[in-house]
């Protein structure tokens, strides 16, 4: 058992003794409304959100500027775990490489084939990543508009579930935001059809856009495809900068959540500048352009499109 896990225990027996879970346990049992739900990180959240409404109340663990797919809980994440009406998950492998979801699980009670614990990509078609070290699943499937329908949808049946009384409420604010998000995927295939076929490449730090390059017809090219250390290492940046060179790309697109220096070497080293900045494991802050999963998932569209379609 990892050291941190037992520290987790630890710290959620302390909570228990000082009350504070009881607390919250009372306290949910009295009133119900809204339902409590925790979210793992920021795009889960915002899901549960438009979907819930005023009727949920969503605690997300994973802070902005954090690693979903590393992550030690705090001990409010822990008695809100242990609370919740709903528990929802990316799934795909996002919280389970390190452990430390599972963990959480244990230690509030609940089970990943619980059905108070929800994987949002639940019945999502996984596309795998590869290096020289192995081959995992790549979990930024909510990069593609038609993949954030289906959480989006799995989210729903969820909570209509398990608040059946206000399922008409979720229903409807369900279709809105689908209705948003069609509008979206329709935009995404026009743009990406207008620009030139040998354009239509995609150059990113970490190749977390697979799913959105499949569905929109683009070709990646990334320093590193399994996420290691964020840096790069030489060959695969020779790899880059040699396929970059080959296929005569106009433009690299940086990610919010990454170490930029391994791309501002291969744009030094081909003169191909980088054109913008993309989301991929995480929104951008709230009250900007990409402070929810709409925004985001525009602000990636207009942003490629623009920088592909430069000169």
């Amino acid at each position: 058992m990892k050291q941190w896990k037992m520290q987790i225990i630890m710290v959620f027996s302390i909570c228990m003794l000082l009350g504070v879970s009881s607390f919250s346990s009372l306290s949910s049992a009295a009133n119900k409304e809204p339902l409590q739900v925790v979210a793992t990180f920021s795009i889960v959240h915002d899901i549960i959100k438009e979907i819930g409404g005023d009727r949920v109340e969503v605690h997300s663990m994973v802070p902005l500027g954090q690693d979903p797919h590393e992550y030690t809980p705090l001990p409010l994440d822990i008695v809100k775990a242990t609370d919740a009406d709903l528990l929802f998950w990316n799934g795909l492998n996002m919280e389970l490489g390190d452990g430390w979801f599972e963990s959480l699980l244990e230690v509030a009670g609940k089970s990943l084939d619980s059905d108070v614990v929800v994987e949002l990509a639940a019945g999502v078609e996984p596309l795998y990543l590869r290096d020289e070290d192995g081959i995992e699943m790549n979990p930024h499937a909510f990069l593609s508009v038609p993949i954030a329908i289906q959480y989006v949808n799995n989210a729903s049946v969820a909570l209509q579930k398990v608040d059946p009384e206000h399922a008409d409420y979720y229903k409807e604010r369900t279709d809105r935001y689908v209705a948003q998000l069609e509008d979206l995927h329709a935009e995404y295939t026009e743009k990406m059809s207008r620009i030139p076929e040998d354009r239509r490449i995609l150059v990113t730090s970490e190749r977390a856009f697979q799913y959105m390059a499949a569905e929109y017809g683009l070709r990646e090219g990334y320093v590193w495809a399994i996420d290691t250390d964020e840096q790069g290492s030489p060959q695969q940046i020779l790899d880059l900068i040699r396929f970059i060179k080959e296929h005569e790309v106009m433009a690299l697109f940086l990610e919010s959540n990454v170490n930029p220096r391994a791309l501002e070497t291969v744009s030094r080293e081909t003169g191909v500048p980088i054109a913008g900045m993309v989301y991929s494991d995480e929104l951008g802050k709230p009250h900007e352009a990409g402070g929810t999963l709409l925004g985001m998932l525009r602000w990636n569209l207009d942003t490629i499109y623009e920088g592909l379609m430069a000169q």
